[in-house]
Parts: structure tokens; sequence; C-alpha cells
């Protein structure tokens, strides 16, 4: 089933203007995002034809099915207590049926895991962001060769170094592990390559290094320390940065750039405003999606405030959540049986 489908059929119970434009942060540039409510007609749900969404391909318009948008609502999922919470100046047709639907029903101390929740994994990603622009990843991959050392007399030299000066090549090396140790190695080099010693790795992409077959004769030039442990950090972190890059939003990490901040402005932005309404269920036993500080959120968009100060509003806000939330009166839980009684009644009414 499309779009199409559910409009040309009558299907649609409430479609609204939903994201920047009904949070009252719409610019020149925003887009016009449309969140809406649908229920099939009575064969398909009865049969195997159960439809629970329906989306564009940019997600830019997305339908609920009415069981699936009751679901979500008993689930204090944030963006469709917003959709049912929309400013009577974004919604374009409701059916009198939705009228059955009343946040302060669905409304309960739960919001602040669902609100706060993912508010704050979205600081942890900004954080990450951060850590990402200001720590930048060669696209050349380092090897575990990167990560092992020679000891010299009280301290260490890198490998690679430690090769250089001494004119040696690892393909030479043989490695024997010392017992009772982690990471450290004794180090023997083969002129001849008459001994087949395996070398430090077998290959770049090793991932650890190689022991080798030593004769009892032979005696060690060095010991060799590989820090493992920092290797395996490198290589989460590598694999993290790229995927990263790859999967960015050029036009927005451009924008971040511009203004130097080192966070992604309109992401936190968001964060901050659900944080607000987080904030506000606690205080008022309701919800009002439209924002009463547009400027500020636009400023921080803007990226006008330094990283330090948005964390110091985080902070601030999160702190007050926990306040209101520890003296609010709302349940732990929506009331699962009376709100399953309404979608009943809307179906019943449906059906009829």
């Amino acid at each position: 089933m499309l779009i199409n489908n559910i409009k040309t059929r009558n299907l649609i119970l409430f479609e609204t203007i939903s994201g920047s434009r009904s949070f009252g942060l719409a610019t020149e540039n925003s887009d016009t995002d449309i969140r809406g409510v649908y229920y099939l007609p009575k064969e398909d749900f009865f049969c195997l034809n159960y439809i629970p969404q329906i989306s564009n391909e940019t997600n830019d318009i997305t339908y609920y099915e009415i069981g699936r948008f009751i679901e979500l609502l008993q689930k204090n999922n944030p963006n469709i207590l917003e959709v049912l919470a929309s400013p009577e100046d974004c919604i374009q047709h409701k059916n009198p049926l939705i009228d059955l639907l009343k946040p302060e029903d669905f409304l309960s101390k739960f919001c602040k895991d669902t609100f706060a929740g993912y508010a704050i994994s979205q600081i942890k990603k900004a954080k990450g962001l951060n850590k990402k622009i200001l720590n930048p990843i060669d696209k050349e991959r380092k090897s575990i060769l990167d990560f092992c050392y020679v000891l010299q007399n009280q301290g260490s030299i890198s490998l690679k170094k430690w090769l250089s000066e001494n004119r040696k090549f690892h393909e030479q090396c043989g490695l024997v592990s010392i017992d009772n140790t982690k990471g450290m190695f004794a180090l023997f080099y083969d002129e001849s390559r008459d001994l087949k010693y395996k070398g430090i790795i077998q290959n770049e992409e090793a991932n650890q290094v190689s022991v080798s077959s030593v004769p009892k004769e032979e005696k060690s030039v060095a010991y060799l320390f590989c820090n493992l442990d920092a290797y395996s950090t490198y290589c989460k972190d590598y694999r993290e940065y790229w995927k990263w890059v790859s999967e960015r939003n050029e036009d927005r990490y451009n924008v971040n750039q511009t203004h130097g901040q080192n966070y992604d402005s309109k992401n936190m932005m968001h964060t901050i405003r659900l944080l607000q309404s987080c904030e506000q269920i606690f205080k008022t036993n309701s919800l009002n999606i439209r924002v009463e500080n547009r400027d500020e959120l636009l400023d921080i968009k803007a990226g006008n405030w330094s990283y330090d100060a948005v964390m110091q509003k985080v902070e601030s806000l999160i702190q007050s959540i926990e306040h209101y939330h520890s003296i609010s009166k709302l349940p732990d839980m929506p009331d699962l049986e009376k709100t399953t009684k309404i979608l009943i009644e809307i179906r019943e009414n449906l059906y009829c």
C-alpha cells in the first residue's frame, strides 16, 4: 500500500505538518515534514496484510496505522507524542475520532526515559562528533608495527626507528614470548635469512605480531613491547571515524566547520528542545511543542554558542528534569487498559 492509496481511499484519520515548522523553528530553508495517522480497510486489518507504517522515499512524509500510533503513544515515543500535540495551525486534516486521543492520557514519568534518555544519547553522539572533528584520523591506516617499541636504556624507542637506526628489516626478525608478561618479546635477528624467522608481522593487515621458532643457541638482540591494547583502541577509532566520514551529511558538516564550534549545531538545537519538552511535561503535566525561546535555539543552531556553553545548558536542563520528575504527580506509565479501550472504540466506529 502506498501513500496515494490511503489518500484516494479516504483512509487518513489525521494529518499534520511536523518538525521545525510545528516547533516554531522553521527558517526559509526548512523542509516541510508531514506526519499522519491512517486505518486499514476491514479486510486488510483482519487478514495478513497489516501495514503498520507508510513513508515516502525520503521519510519526509510518514503515516502510522492507528493501532501502531497508539502503541507508540503508550510507549511515550517523543516523536509520536509531538504529532498528537501538534498546534492547531499545523493540522491539515483530523477525523473527529482522533479527539478521543488526549495527550494527558499518555503522558507519564516514563517520558524521562524516552525524551531525556534519547536527548542524552544525542549528547553523547555530539561529544563523539566533537572528538572526531578535533582528532581526525589519517586515511592511511597504521599497522601493528606502529604500536611496537624496543626497550632502550631506561626507556624505549619505536620499533620502526630502531630498525632504521640499526639498518635492520622486520622481515628478518624473530620474536619469542617472555613468560609471565603481556606484550613482551625477546627479539632475535637473522642476517643470513637461513633461520626462516616469521618477521614481526606476516602482512600489513595482521592484528597481532608473529612468534618464531628460534634455536636455543641464538641470542636476543633486543626486547620488544607490543601495545596490543592501544592498537585495538586505534582500530576501533579508525573504523568509527571513517564510517562517520562516509555517512556524514556534507552540507551540515560544512556548516559545522564554518561556525567552528566543533559540534553538530542543528542536532544539538533539537536535543535541547527535547530536554525542554521533557522539563515542561513534569512541570505542567502537559506538552506544548511550540517553543518559547525560538531566538535562543536558532542561535545555537547557527553555531553562536561555544561547545562548553551548550553543555552547561544541557546540564542545567537535566538537573531541572530530575527535580520536577521527583515531585511529579504523573503516573509511572500510561494506563494501558484505558488507552487500549480507546483504540477499540475507534476501530468499532471505523468498522461498524
